[in-house]
């Protein structure tokens, strides 16, 4: 029984605020709990969602089913647990743990985080998991110190579960010819680190490419020969991400989004959006307030 070290009906909810900095550690277990967790429709704060196997998720439009015990990492997104219990969050603001400021201590900002071209889930052997279900269990037991040291003690754990995951998930999700060469690793981050800071008004790759001091047609050749998705893909998946997310979580119209993400032409986006989704911007936002599955 994972973190059957705390009684869970007293600790199933531990938080630490100061000043702007917060960081909460929440339990879910029963029914109540997970219906609780799923009310909020956008997270505001990063999250790191510990999951056992068997349990299915809907993040942002997408389903995911467990089949082992496995970590998702999400930052401004929707996250709803649909099914399984026994879940841990670990929630956090920026002002607690920004990983742009301190990329140099977890190197996870592009691949955990901020990955529009892959999903930032990890998956837990054996033997990791009994790492992470320590280190989470430290964290709640730090909580309910009254220490001076407690907010420090859990930056550091939180830090060590980013770069166990962060090492885990390059072996997992990361191709052989990628991951053999720490440069190549190096540069397919900062890739995705220019998408999540320019993508509202960089849209085409040549924008990236010149950025990163590369033709685009080096730049595609690249990606290809990394067997990675082309950058344009990645781009626009970015982008329509963001247009979706707008669509449902918003009041704004398609032509409010369309200028928001630096199109100035609403008819072009909207075109862009059908053809890559397979439904205009209203018909998707009409799906998703009925309930209907969206992706």
């Amino acid at each position: 029984m994972l973190f059957d070290i705390m009684n869970p009906d007293e600790y199933n909810k531990l938080r630490f605020e100061s000043n702007y900095k917060s960081f909460e550690w929440l339990h879910i277990q029963t029914e109540e709990e997970r219906n609780s967790f799923n009310a909020q429709p956008y997270k505001k704060d990063i999250s790191i969602l510990y999951v056992p196997a068997d349990c299915c998720l809907l993040i942002d439009f997408k389903e995911f089913i467990t089949t082992k015990p496995t970590l998702f990492f999400c930052g401004y997104q929707r996250i709803q647990l649909l099914k399984g219990k026994n879940a841990i969050s670990l929630n956090y603001s920026r002002d607690f743990y920004c990983i742009q400021i301190h990329d140099a201590e977890v190197a996870c900002d592009g691949l955990l985080f901020q990955n529009a071209g892959q999903f930032p889930a990890t998956e837990l052997s054996p033997e990791e998991h009994l790492i992470i279900q320590n280190l989470f269990s430290e964290i709640g037991k730090e909580l309910r110190l009254k220490d001076s040291s407690v907010e420090e003690m859990v930056r550091i754990l939180l830090k060590q579960i980013i770069i166990r995951a962060t090492r885990l998930w390059k072996q997992q999700q990361l191709p052989g010819e990628l991951l053999e060469t720490p440069a190549e690793v190096e540069f397919y981050r900062n890739f995705n680190q220019l998408v999540e800071i320019h993508f509202k008004k960089w849209h085409a790759v040549a924008d990236y490419a010149s950025a990163l001091g590369l033709s685009a047609k080096t730049l595609s050749n690249k990606f290809n020969k990394l067997n990675l998705n082309q950058p344009n893909e990645i781009i626009k998946s970015r982008i329509l991400l963001e247009a979706k997310r707008l669509l449902c979580f918003t009041d704004w119209s398609a032509k409010e989004i369309a200028y928001e993400l630096g199109y100035e032409d609403p008819a072009y986006f909207n075109r862009l959006f059908t053809g890559k989704v397979g439904d205009s911007p209203s018909v998707f936002k009409k799906k998703f307030n009925e309930g209907k599955k969206v992706q």
